[in-house]
């Protein structure tokens, strides 16, 4: 979500006339999009801004500008803290930014009201062939953990109408992967007040999107187990367009943490999820996030997560070391934080299981051709390509292709990362024929 924001950051400044520029010391701008949902994000960010200070110090006009979910978590003190700062906004006040700029304040102005979409905005995409596309904003969820119900507000659906225009128009642009973005993707057009506007589910919403021409590719970003339904389910067993990848936050494999944390779902429903995914669709790639630590976690509580993890076999997995959030229910639990050796020595066993599973997975792809969309160059050997299958694995491969396209490629090697393997020039001259 918070790179889909800085696109319409930057398309929204181009509009203006402004360009990049090449580093932050040619500057006039200085504009910072923020994530608060990990301290080490907080940290991190005041780093940066304490260097932009710097620079303002010796280019008082420099402007200096911060948006995003810190932002909005810190509104009654940014200025106070940081009288350097000269604008500041919430994820739903970006479009402030253009009426800042371009009026004659002189003083500090935050904006930090929860109103509009930046997917109304303009946008300066990275990839030509593939976009962001915002469904829904805000989340109705009360995990104990989670800041963001609190820097991005209540959950609101865009109508379905709008969506389909910008998918179209996204389309006839050249784009041909889209990535739908929601904290709760799966509970679009739930939100009250919303169903009449966004006018479908969301399952009839990834049907509606796939019978769009020329939408090769669909994928969405963040799933809810408890709002994940059949009909998502057979969605992806029957719609050609929806990438075989589906990234389930599991947080905890243990029911007692995972009630502490109010996610609503314990250990059992989430592997029933699991089983009825792949009972439909076997080959699916399955992702997801886990949180170790979490305060009161013990460790019979993590064996569990463990467990699930080795049951289930992830493709990959996000994971973190808890992180307590301003004035969430689980900072209030300091009495039963777990102790940063222990939390370590976990995360340490924790990631050597998901990457060993993952890796194990990804061995079903050696020997089999798969669709390869182009990104470019190789990071590691410009010699190369990168690009990105449907299960959303990244593969390194050898042949000559353009950005954009989607190639076959013949996997020879797998890691619990990536995989290797060369274009398959039979399969690509018999595509073409036909």
């Amino acid at each position: 979500m918070n790179e889909h924001d800085s696109e319409r950051m930057k398309g929204m400044l181009e509009s203006l006339g402004y360009g990049e520029a090449d580093g932050p010391d040619a500057a006039d701008l200085l504009l910072f999009n923020t994530c608060s949902i990990r301290e080490k994000a907080d940290t991190k960010f005041v780093t940066h801004l304490r260097q932009a200070a710097a620079r303002k110090r010796q280019r008082p006009g420099v402007v200096i500008g911060v948006g995003g979910c810190w932002a909005q978590s810190v509104k009654d003190q940014v200025f106070a803290d940081f009288p350097f700062v000269d604008v500041a906004f919430g994820p739903g006040q970006v479009h402030k930014l253009a009426e800042f700029l371009t009026s004659d304040a002189i003083t500090a102005q935050g904006y930090f009201e929860f109103e509009g979409f930046t997917g109304h905005l303009p946008a300066k995409r990275e990839r030509a062939f593939s976009g962001w596309m915002q469904i829904s904003v805000g989340c109705d969820m009360v995990c104990s953990y989670c800041i963001v119900p609190s820097t991005r507000g209540r959950q609101v659906s865009r109508p379905a109408d709008e969506l389909l225009a910008e998918a179209e128009g996204l389309v006839s642009d050249g784009v041909r992967e889209i990535t739908l973005l929601g904290q709760n993707v799966n509970a679009y057009g739930r939100d009250q007040g919303s169903r009449a506007a966004a006018g479908m589910t969301f399952a009839e919403l990834l049907g509606a999107l796939d019978g769009i021409e020329g939408l090769d590719r669909i994928r969405y970003t963040s799933p809810h187990p408890q709002d994940f339904k059949d009909d998502v389910v057979r969605a992806h067993a029957e719609l050609p367009s929806l990438c075989p990848h589906l990234h389930l936050p599991l947080q905890s494999g243990s029911s007692t943490v995972l009630k502490a944390m109010r996610r609503t779902y314990n250990r059992e429903r989430f592997m029933d999820r699991v089983a009825l995914i792949r009972e439909h669709c076997p080959d699916i790639a399955i992702t997801t996030d886990i949180i170790v630590g979490f305060p009161g976690e013990t460790d019979a509580d993590f064996a569990e997560t463990m467990e699930v993890c080795d049951e289930v076999g992830f493709d990959g997995a996000f994971t973190f070391v808890y992180s307590p959030r301003r004035e969430t229910e689980a900072a209030a639990m300091a009495d039963r934080f777990v102790d940063r050796e222990t939390s370590g020595e976990r995360i340490a066993q924790l990631v050597e299981l998901v990457q060993r599973r993952a890796a194990e997975r990804a061995q079903r792809f050696v020997g089999r051709t798969l669709d390869v969309m182009v990104e470019g160059p190789s990071r590691t050997d410009p010699s190369r390509l990168r690009g990105r299958t449907g299960h959303n694995k990244a593969v390194n491969f050898d042949g000559l292709a353009s950005p954009g396209e989607i190639v076959p490629v013949q996997i020879t090697a797998a890691s619990s990362h990536s995989l290797s393997g060369e274009l398959s020039l039979l399969d690509r001259a018999g595509a073409a024929a036909g």
